[in-house]
């Protein structure tokens, strides 16, 4: 006979703290109001069979040559950039979390995803979101009508498991995470515990069967995916799509991947029919851009193995407060402080009463060093009313001395840049000895030993 006991625990819904008293304030992430009382069941060691004594049996062991890393086991999406953030598609027995605002396009994705796999493989795409009427009304706007592609609506994990073994999918799809439920757990859909727990059954199901399963994951306030940061850590691969909704550009990022790269990107637009792939972002990202107006000057950031050109505004006025407002909208505000910092103390210019304001257009974020160039020029232009050469790309770290670092993927940096039409790029004068541009007839590097060089060039 089974001997168990009934334990109340407290679990914060912020970030998973459990503990046995109740607290207002969560110890670990400090948010209030997070600690919800759950009822845990515990089986006795003697009455699960795992006693003292009791020998389990052992794993299969395999030499590492005797294991198989064949790529074929990679299914392609039929999505040029989402093959690109994935590593070349998607690998057998995978589990993928795909998160991001509500609206941004991740259910689009999927089902985009189903229209070119379902042409050699059978879909199973489970809802716990929408009805099934309400899936085929999506999926005519998209075009998707392949007979290998079966819906169910369901909210019970076990449900799909039986679902799973009738139908013998080659691929799965949960939209989303937090509407599933194990009808043996006391606690709702959403909670902490049923998130964890319906993950790890669908993830036995992957390992087991060799499925691959995609999972849909809502973000909190904050931008944070919802849910157990163990989430995160369960599943192979972490998908981010990012963008403001007001706009139509998306951005697809991997946060995790166990197969792949976690520094590429896909580019999206968001049109009536789905979204379409970007296969030139560069030239999407410098669309529109003004000509002889001080304050803008032209990034190229790298984001895996590829070069981007970004376009980089920078706003000086007068302050009309006691102490000046700096804003930055895609770069870290705490770089720009430390930027204007430099400007101030190595080359002389004063923003202490003046509002500064650096913008990154296209809704990119520029996180990488390279960016420090091209940011600090557009301050400067701005602030002498001078205007940047509009043929002039800049890449480059700034030291707290002024000087000028090298950044890496110099030779993809400035290839790019002159596939684009640009004839001029600034770069850090220590890399010119190693660079040869022989091959770009027309093309003028300016080297820069310090930030107050760089500004004479403009």
């Amino acid at each position: 006979m089974a001997v168990t006991k009934n334990r109340c625990v407290y679990v914060c819904s912020n970030c998973g703290y459990e503990s046995v008293k109740w607290y207002g304030r969560c110890p670990e992430c400090g948010q209030w109001n997070t600690l919800s009382e759950e009822v845990r069941q515990q089986v006795s060691a003697k009455a699960s069979g795992k006693g003292p004594g009791i020998i389990s049996v052992p794993a299969k062991a395999l030499r590492l040559s005797e294991i198989s890393s064949d790529d074929s086991q990679r299914y392609r999406t039929g999505i040029g950039e989402l093959d690109r953030v994935l590593g070349g598609g998607i690998v057998s027995g995978s589990v993928t979390l795909l998160a991001g605002d509500p609206g941004i396009g991740k259910s689009t994705l999927l089902l985009q995803i189903c229209e070119h796999l379902c042409k050699t493989l059978k879909i199973l795409y489970v809802s716990g979101e929408e009805s099934a009427r309400q899936l085929k009304l999506r999926a005519n706007r998209l075009g998707v009508t392949s007979e290998s592609l079966y819906i169910a609506a369901t909210t019970d994990v076990e449900s799909v498991l039986e679902t799973v073994r009738q139908v013998s999918p080659e691929l799965v799809m949960i939209d989303s995470i937090q509407t599933m439920n194990l009808a043996g757990l006391p606690s709702s859909s959403g909670s902490i515990t049923q998130i964890r727990e319906c993950t790890q059954v669908l993830m036995g199901l992957a390992k087991n069967m060799e499925i691959p399963v995609f999972i849909v994951g809502h973000v909190n306030k904050e931008g944070a995916i919802a849910g157990p940061k163990t989430l995160e850590h369960m599943v192979d691969a972490v998908l981010s799509i990012e963008g403001d909704r007001q706009q139509t550009y998306r951005i697809l990022r991997a946060v995790k991947n166990r197969f792949g790269s976690t520094n590429e990107i896909g580019v999206f637009e968001m049109a009536g029919d789905g979204l379409q792939e970007v296969a030139n972002p560069s030239q999407m990202m410098l669309d529109g851009r003004p000509l002889n107006v001080s304050g803008t000057c032209v990034a190229c950031i790298m984001e895996g193995t590829r070069p981007i050109l970004a376009e980089v505004q920078a706003l000086v006025s007068k302050t009309g407060f006691g102490t000046p407002r700096r804003t930055a909208a895609g770069f870290d505000y705490s770089r720009m402080a430390l930027l204007l910092a430099v400007l101030e103390k190595r080359c002389g210019y004063f923003f202490g009463n003046l509002d500064a304001y650096v913008n990154v257009v296209g809704g990119l974020r520029l996180d990488e060093p390279a960016a420090d160039l091209p940011i600090a020029l557009a301050l400067a232009s701005n602030l002498l009313d001078k205007c940047i050469n509009p043929q002039a790309v800049a890449f480059g770290e700034i030291g707290l001395a002024g000087e000028i670092r090298t950044v890496g993927s110099l030779r993809q940096r400035i290839g790019e840049s002159y596939r684009l039409g640009f004839t001029m790029c600034i770069v850090p004068k220590a890399a010119l000895k190693s660079l040869d541009v022989s091959d770009m007839p027309g093309l003028k590097l300016m080297g820069a030993a310090n930030l107050a060089e760089a500004i004479s060039f403009i």
